[in-house]
């Protein structure tokens, strides 16, 4: 069996679907093919920061998430080693900076929120794409149960080991020799934790917990790679991913540490971390004709910043965007000129997103070497001077803007 769809979206992630609803608000139709059998929630929570709230409020989100999640105005960081604690926030250099706003969100309820604002069979599920040809001014893909799609315009949102990269001759991302655990831990009753970010440094770990509504919080602990002998064969068993946590929190409070001891084995995950090399999304084909890629597909980076789906809802509104100056200004154009502008929309995406992700993912690499180091000149450098340094770059990385759906 074979269809024809105008634009097709391989993956129903962040990226995903939030090109697909910036396409819909522009009244442009796009089908989207997701490998799994439903909505893909794995993964706990994630930190969105202004920029982030930007692009929902343009897709049209925003409000139906804030009523559920508290604002965090502030940092509190702190050394696990020495004992050392700073307070942090946008206005600690003085000035009114009301823009800013970070909140924890849980994932499932981003992608349910997103995916309800989308029209029926917008989505189509157990849908893995295993081969894309190119038939001039379309593109098209062979599905694993036989069936093919024919599409003038491909968007591969379809994550780290993305098939539309590969075909885009993307070099494949790198492990960074890290690793992450995370949890989340139910407070029935209400938890009594301050709307802040608490984050500790020391030891060759980053370890941080957050409030995610008033009765969850998401914690965090990113690992060093001088410690990755410690974390083998931890991603399939929790209760080591647990004890391994509350051996490196130790010396931290122990309200803090209760954190992870309350955390059922059930919502605890371990992952390896990895990235796209800076250069290579510099250098690299965002875009190739008809084709291009968002998200994770685009420019995976450590979560160091907080910025991996912060910046995948940036791509889809740029990318919905663009794609419908090409296709909604001369809707009824010849086959060859449409090709043409759609070609011209997707490089117009590429210029804007190109330097945007390579700062985003230099940055969090260097954030991430600075925070996770284990070296005594480091670490010594990090108590005294170098704590702000890393918050105020995620906060400068966060003051960004992408725009509405209508206006370059």
């Amino acid at each position: 069996m074979e269809i024809t769809e105008d634009i097709v979206i391989v993956g129903g992630g962040i990226a995903g679907l939030t090109t697909s609803l910036g396409l819909h608000r522009l009244g442009l139709k796009s089908l989207v093919l997701e490998s799994s059998d439903k909505l893909r929630v794995t993964g706990f929570a994630l930190t969105l920061w202004t920029n982030a709230w930007r692009a929902l409020d343009a897709v049209g989100v925003a409000n139906s998430l804030r009523q559920h999640y508290p604002t965090l105005p502030r940092f509190q960081v702190n050394s696990s080693l020495s004992g050392l604690s700073s307070e942090l926030s946008p206005n600690s250099k003085g000035g009114d900076n009301k823009d800013y706003e970070i909140r924890c969100v849980r994932r499932k309820e981003l992608l349910e929120t997103l995916e309800g604002e989308l029209p029926r069979g917008a989505i189509r599920y157990s849908s893995m794409v295993v081969s894309i040809e190119d038939l001039g001014f379309h593109k098209l893909l062979r599905l694993a149960d036989g069936s093919t799609v024919k599409t003038k315009v491909l968007i591969g949102c379809d994550g780290v080991n993305s098939r539309v990269a590969k075909w885009l001759g993307f070099e494949n991302p790198v492990d960074s020799g890290r690793s992450a655990i995370r949890g989340l831990v139910e407070y029935p009753d209400g938890h009594s934790f301050q709307p802040r970010f608490h984050v500790f440094f020391g030891g060759g770990v980053r370890f941080g917990f957050l409030p995610c509504g008033e009765k969850s919080i998401y914690w965090f602990c990113t690992i060093h790679s001088s410690l990755q002998h410690d974390v083998e064969d931890m991603e399939e068993n929790p209760l080591k991913m647990k004890q391994f946590v509350l051996r490196k929190i130790s010396k931290i409070p122990k309200e803090a540490a209760d954190v992870v001891e309350r955390t059922k084995l059930d919502c605890i995950s371990c992952s390896p971390l990895k990235l796209r090399l800076p250069w290579h999304v510099l250098l690299g084909n965002i875009t190739k004709s008809n084709v291009c890629v968002a998200g994770d597909a685009f420019h995976p980076m450590t979560p160091d910043i907080g910025q991996g789906g912060c910046s995948a809802l940036e791509d889809g509104v740029v990318l919905a965007r663009c794609l419908g100056e090409a296709l909604l200004e001369r809707p009824r154009e010849e086959e060859e000129e449409e090709y043409e502008r759609i070609k011209k929309g997707l490089e117009k995406y590429a210029k804007q997103r190109r330097w945007r992700s390579f700062k985003l993912i230099s940055t969090a690499a260097l954030v991430g070497f600075i925070q996770e180091s284990d070296a005594r000149v480091m670490t010594f450098l990090r108590e005294k001077l170098l704590s702000g340094f890393s918050v105020g770059a995620m906060w400068k990385m966060a003051d960004f803007d992408c725009g509405d759906l209508y206006h370059s």
